[in-house]
């Protein structure tokens, strides 16, 4: 598995399998037209991650495969997401296990520097309206800004042709969806399902912060989203089952994430306990 620091690096990597016959490991792309109208060799799957990777993260390796011959993982924890009082300077990074996780399922880790990704001077900003409005913004106000703009970037520098996320950051598959049709990116957006541990918790890189009492807690918030009738009702039976605070449970139009009406509906949900902020979603099917 090759590991290139730099965007210069990354496109040169996806140039060159562009430049090939088309036979990739799988058989894709096999006469060297890809799905996005592009003429080249082998199709590209991107699977944008910040790394602390668990078996969710290897799910979405595992589905970035079904839809090209080469996957490209993206290692880099954006500080643009975070506000100063959240765990960037915690968030754990380990470069080489989180390469040894990947195993042969990944032909590139792109794992740039902060000053690849923000040189000097830099002073670009992308701003998405539509889904990103409400839940995660009213929370963290500065959140979506620094994802579409890291996301952008990443996006724009491999220039995939499938780009996969994983369903659990409902709000941001949507707000990524809306970015590429918005820009005309010939991007297809793919959503993997979550993976979830026994109990039915979404796995998290921030799982790894719970306490073993915490963690027990955590596992209900799955069951009670599920059970859930009312977000009202729902709210309060996470703080009876030990949550600290919740900030919000709230069943939303699955796709423009406005209030919700008859078609496909969500229901999403973010909560605190001691000082790890968990968040899960699911299909909301009750009238």
């Amino acid at each position: 598995m090759k590991i290139v620091d730099s965007i210069a690096g990354l496109r040169a990597q996806v140039a060159a399998w562009r430049a090939g016959d088309g036979r990739a490991g799988d058989g894709r792309a096999g006469d060297g037209r890809v799905g996005n109208g592009r003429v080249g060799g082998d199709r590209v799957a991107l699977v944008p991650t910040m790394g602390a990777l668990h078996e969710g993260h290897v799910s979405l390796v595992e589905a970035a495969r079904k839809h090209a011959g080469r996957v490209v993982v993206s290692i880099f924890v954006n500080p643009t997401q975070f506000a100063p009082h959240e765990d960037f300077d915690r968030y754990p990074r380990d470069l080489q296990a989180d390469a040894a996780k990947l195993g042969g399922g990944t032909d590139l880790i792109f794992a740039p520097t902060v000053r690849e990704m923000y040189p000097d001077g830099f002073a670009t900003t992308v701003s998405v309206g539509g889904p990103s409005e409400g839940l995660e913004t009213d929370f963290r106000p500065h959140f979506f800004a620094g994802v579409a703009t890291v996301v952008a970037k990443l996006l724009v520098a491999a220039m995939p042709d499938v780009a996969v996320f994983g369903e659990k950051d409902w709000q941001q598959l949507q707000v990524i969806r809306r970015l590429v049709a918005d820009l005309a990116l010939p991007i297809e957006i793919v959503g993997a399902p979550i993976m979830r541990e026994a109990d039915g918790l979404a796995m998290s890189s921030r799982n790894a912060y719970l306490k073993p009492g915490e963690r027990a807690v955590a596992g209900r918030m799955n069951v009670i989203l599920r059970e859930a009738r009312d977000p009202g009702a729902a709210k309060q039976a996470l703080l009876d089952a030990g949550f600290d605070s919740v900030d919000y449970v709230a069943v939303r139009d699955a796709i423009t994430l406005g209030p919700a009406s008859s078609g496909p509906k969500r229901i999403l949900a973010a909560a605190r306990i001691g000082g790890t902020r968990l968040i899960d979603n699911m299909e909301f099917a009750h009238a």
